[in-house]
């Protein structure tokens, strides 16, 4: 019989997003994962089930399959825990994964899972508001039109497979319609203040297409604003530093998957080394 080390005991969160999308790659994903290491599988049916697993880890390294807002979810939990610093996360990407590999995650289901099992931990600068609100990999305002997003998956009734049809259809007609995020107001230029660190970059008697920060190494935030161009396209105003306020009138941003606001104001302070992630070794 096997054994494995402490520091080999994993517990696997299985997204239920990741389990309607691609049941496929969710067993492949548990099943290398298996035969590497002594994994304990969870399968929460959402949020309050998933946040119940991540509390009760004990000495267990948490592995999340899932797609961005289930990675997103679980660092914003160990985040308001105060748990994230001594916290090693490490994930296996299913369905809409572009901020997992933008961070170094390997796409492909068992290029991730041997990561999980082989790689290292990277520590990564985070991106924390006033509000106690996280940002992985990008902030962009205002937010910029994308895809719908799909529902949070629903919970079948266990052990009533002749349920499932009738209920699907049940909750398809009464629930609301999952928000597009197309169809956030985008109100064209804003007028803005930016300030990085004390200093501003542009005040409100400026319009601004654009605002975009990016949490970097070394504790520093790239922030970029683009001005309202009129005939040639204006050039950009780069910044750097350790805090960004924006205010303006009841502006909305983008914060990775997910859109917040309106708010009125807003400050990010970047977090240095504030968490890790496992990854390929060498990278």
């Amino acid at each position: 019989m096997a054994t494995f080390a402490t520091s080999d005991q994993l517990l696997v969160i299985i997204d239920p997003a990741a389990r309607q999308a691609d049941g496929e790659s969710v067993r492949i994903a548990k099943d290398v994962l298996s035969a590497g290491a002594m994994a304990k599988v969870c399968l929460p049916e959402g949020p309050e089930e998933f946040a119940r697993a991540l509390g009760r880890r004990g000495s267990r390294r948490p592995v999340v399959i899932g797609d961005d807002r289930a990675l997103v979810r679980a660092v914003t939990l160990l985040h308001r825990r105060r748990e994230l610093a001594g916290c090693a996360l490490a994930m296996v990407p299913v369905g809409d994964t572009a901020l997992a590999q933008s961070l170094g995650v390997p796409g492909g289901t068992v290029a991730a899972a041997r990561a999980v099992l082989d790689g290292a931990e990277r520590r990564l600068d985070l991106l924390v508001d006033d509000s106690d609100g996280v940002v992985l990999g990008a902030l962009g305002i205002p937010p910029a039109p994308v895809r719908g997003v799909a529902a949070e998956p629903v919970a079948v009734p266990a052990g009533r497979p002749w349920l499932r049809t009738t209920y699907r259809s049940l909750v398809r007609t009464l629930a609301p319609r999952p928000t597009r995020l197309s169809a956030v107001p985008s109100p064209g230029p804003a007028r803005l203040r930016v300030e990085v660190d004390g200093e501003t970059v542009v005040d409100l008697d400026q319009p601004v297409e654009a605002v975009s920060v990016t949490p970097r190494t070394g504790g520093v935030a790239s922030v970029e604003v683009r001005p309202l161009s009129v005939g040639a396209e204006a050039t950009p105003l780069l910044a750097s530093g350790r805090t960004v306020t924006v205010v303006g009138a009841d502006f909305r941003y983008r914060a990775d998957a997910a859109v917040s606001g309106p708010v009125r104001r807003r400050t990010w302070t970047v977090r240095e080394d504030a968490w890790s992630l496992t990854l390929p070794a060498g990278r």
